[in-house]
């Protein structure tokens, strides 16, 4: 079997897939450990017996719906390839708004930033690379998941990561320029969790109680004691709960607060300034 024919294999995932083609090249990178242009440039390359059984083995595990990012173990985030698994979220393109915003926001060469609900250690990493000054201390309450995030740590050799066990703010000391997290948000009875790939990520980091706002209620009220005057704290939530997220932040005494559009022109990250302790 060439590339060529292989990559016309995507048509047996479009029952089961958003992105069938994308899926198969994904895997075929893999199988042979190319970049993508390599599939398009030498289309008439066959695979070996072993990588044709090896992507039969594939198909037929996205077939059954499973992620392409658990197929292959690793999911690519803003510049970084991360090892994934099913103890957390897979990273998705739209937290990479939570990155962009915290680089906007936080103009600090030496700011300490904290990342709650780390999983993969993807905001973290990604912030690690681009501003080597900064201290980026991330946490999550799952032990497989900071040993997650300690290999991927690893990998990249980013020394201004420190990885800490524990629930939300529980393991935290100090105060922070900024905080963020991409915390639970949706509702434990939204039917599309028994939809997709979320199917096979763990609920613990998908659903929480109070319609998805539980969490982000906390995050939110105990952050008030972990910010620096000035400092930001910025979250991810649903495409429906901009408006509850603002009205969140402003009753906690929080300014310059605005939700900010993913890129499919949902609301997906809100954000608010702390002005600083004012009951001592």
């Amino acid at each position: 079997m060439q590339i060529e024919q292989a990559l016309k294999l995507s048509e047996e995932l479009s029952s089961c897939s958003e992105s069938p083609q994308l899926d198969l090249e994904l895997m075929l990178c893999q199988l042979l450990d190319k970049p993508r242009s390599y599939l398009f440039t030498w289309p008439e390359r066959e695979l070996d017996p072993a990588q044709q059984e090896q992507l039969q083995n594939w198909l037929q595990r996205r077939k059954a719906g499973e992620p392409v990012a658990h197929i292959l173990g690793s999911r690519g985030f803003w510049s970084l390839e991360l090892e994934v698994s099913p103890d957390t979220l897979i990273p998705r393109p739209d937290t990479e708004l939570l990155v962009e915003l915290a680089l906007e926001y936080c103009r600090e060469p030496r700011a300490r930033v904290a990342d709650l609900g780390t999983g993969t250690g993807a905001i973290a990493l990604a912030l690690a690379t681009e501003k080597p000054g900064w201290q980026l201390v991330a946490s999550d309450f799952k032990a497989e998941a900071v040993a997650l995030a300690e290999r991927n740590r690893a990998r990249y050799a980013l020394t201004n990561v420190e990885l800490l066990h524990g629930s939300w703010f529980e393991p935290h000391q100090g105060r922070y320029q900024m905080i963020i997290s991409n915390p639970p948000y949706i509702d434990p009875a939204d039917p599309h969790l028994q939809q997709g790939d979320v199917r096979f990520e763990p609920l613990s980091a998908l659903t929480a109680e109070d319609q998805g706002m539980a969490d982000i209620r906390l995050i939110s009220e105990q952050a008030r004691s972990y910010l620096l005057a000035s400092g930001w704290l910025l979250f991810e939530h649903g495409y429906d709960q901009g408006l509850i997220c603002r009205n969140l932040l402003m009753e906690l005494g929080y300014i310059h607060v605005e939700t900010r559009r993913d890129y499919g022109g949902n609301e997906r990250v809100t954000l608010g300034q702390w002005p600083g302790d004012t009951d001592g």
